[in-house]
C-alpha cells in the first residue's frame, strides 16, 4: 500500500543504556515497514562510544534532530519547515513521525517541543517521573507539543501510573492517544503487542491524510 504524501517515516530512539536493535524498536521497525513507511532505529554518541551514561540532553536531542532530517531527505521529502523562524532547520521532517522507547521518545518530544517539525510521535512507556518520585515531572514541555501524540504505556510502569500520565497529558494541545498493556515500564514479551498498537496508530493517521475521493 502507499502511504499519504505528510506520512513518509518513522524514527525510532532506544531507551537509557540500549542501542537500535533494542527488541521492542525491531518488533516495530517490522510492523510499520509493512505500511509501506520508511523506518530508521538510531544509536545515540554515547552507545556507539562504548559508554553507558547518555549524553547530555541537547546531544541527545540534536542527534534526534540529525537523523529526523537524513530520514526525512531519504524518503524524498521536500517539504518547507512549517516555522520558519524555529529553531535548526527541519525543513522536510513534517512528513516523519518521531518516537521511541522510555528515554528515547522523551528526547523526541524535547526536539518537536524545541521546534522540529514531525507528524506525530509515538512514545512508549514514557518516564514521566523516576520511581518513587512522582514530583520530578518530565513534562514541563509538554505544552509545546502541538502534534498528534500516542503513548503506549504498562498499567503498572512505576515511572508512569495511568492516573498520572493522563493528567499530564493533559497539557498536551495536539491530539493525545492512550493505549495500555498489561506490564511494567519494561513491557516484557508485549513487543509484538507494542508494535501492533504502534502501526494501527500510524496507520491512522495515513488514512485521515489521504486524499479523499
Amino acid at each position: 500500500m502507499s502511504p499519504a504524501p505528510s506520512v513518509t517515516g518513522l524514527l525510532l530512539a532506544p531507551g537509557a543504556s540500549a542501542g537500535r536493535e533494542q527488541p521492542a524498536l525491531v518488533a516495530i521497525d517490522q510492523a510499520v515497514s509493512r505500511l509501506g513507511l520508511l523506518v530508521e532505529r538510531i544509536d545515540f554518541p554515547y552507545r556507539l562510544a562504548g559508554r553507558r551514561r547518555p549524553d547530555a540532553p541537547f546531544v541527545l536531542v540534536e542527534t534526534v534532530r540529525a537523523s529526523a532530517q537524513a530520514l526525512a531527505a531519504k524518503a524524498g521529502t521536500d517539504f518547507a519547515c512549517a516555522d520558519p523562524s524555529a529553531r535548526g532547520a527541519g525543513a522536510g521532517t513534517g512528513s516523519v513521525v518521531l518516537g521511541g522507547r522510555s528515554m528515547g521518545g522523551r528526547i523526541c518530544s524535547m526536539a518537536v517541543a524545541e521546534g522540529l517539525p514531525a507528524a506525530g510521535l509515538v512514545l512508549v512507556s514514557y518516564p514521566l517521573h523516576p520511581p518513587g518520585r512522582p514530583d520530578k515531572l518530565r513534562s514541563d514541555h509538554f505544552g509545546s507539543l502541538k502534534v498528534p501524540c500516542l503513548f503506549v504505556s504498562g498499567g503498572h510502569d512505576a515511572f508512569a501510573l495511568p492516573s498520572e500520565l493522563e493528567a499530564a497529558t493533559r497539557d498536551i494541545p495536539g491530539p493525545v492517544t492512550h493505549r495500555w498493556v498489561d506490564g511494567d515500564h519494561g513491557l516484557k514479551r508485549r513487543d509484538s503487542e507494542v508494535a501492533s498498537l504502534v502501526a494501527e496508530w500510524i496507520q491512522s493517521l495515513m488514512s485521515a491524510d489521504a486524499p479523499k475521493e
